[in-house]
């Protein structure tokens, strides 16, 4: 199943700036059984955590995170970057290479003993993950695991992640 989702994977060079060998996870959205099969491996280290809530960041954490949390029985909570959602809401700012930036979830989603998983198509600097990490332990809920389609492993992103909280990706490059 791995091999079958790495191939579909496709190398677009030089995207979004010279040197940039981005990772297009497309192809394994357009074909249903690539898809099903990847939200399986993101579910199954999952399974038996009683998560109550996936939180997917803005945008391409919205494509694998709202279907891993309908596979867990779970809320899905959009993580916007600032300014994107109404209502009342919660700010976390966090580093870029060049300035900053930040993330926003609903104030009134998440609070005591709910257990929460992060989730994002890729990890790379791992800025935004560890920001949406910090939103959720405001709200007094649990970060039971952070979840990745790719982790780009030569940016090191998990490094900035909290200790001692699970971390899955289905692939690394």
């Amino acid at each position: 199943m791995l091999t079958r989702l790495e191939s579909a994977i496709r190398t677009i060079p030089d995207f979004p700036k010279p040197g940039v060998q981005f990772k297009d996870i497309t192809p394994i959205l357009a074909n249903p059984e690539l898809f099903l099969e990847a939200i399986e491996l993101l579910k199954t280290p999952y399974s038996s955590a009683d998560v109550t809530h996936v939180v997917g960041m803005e945008s391409r954490g919205f494509w694998f995170g709202a279907a891993l949390a309908e596979r867990l029985a779970a809320g899905f909570i959009p993580a916007r970057k600032l300014g994107k959602l109404p209502g009342p809401t919660i700010q976390e700012e966090y580093e870029l290479e060049y300035g900053t930036d930040g993330l926003e979830i609903h104030s009134d989603v998440l609070g005591p003993g709910n257990r929460v998983i992060i989730h994002d198509d890729v990890i790379a600097t791992g800025g935004t993950a560890a920001a949406a990490s910090r939103l959720v332990k405001r709200t007094g809920a649990e970060v039971v695991g952070f979840s990745f389609f790719v982790d780009l492993t030569f940016l090191k992103g998990k490094d900035k992640l909290p200790e001692g909280v699970p971390f899955r990706a289905v692939i690394e490059v």
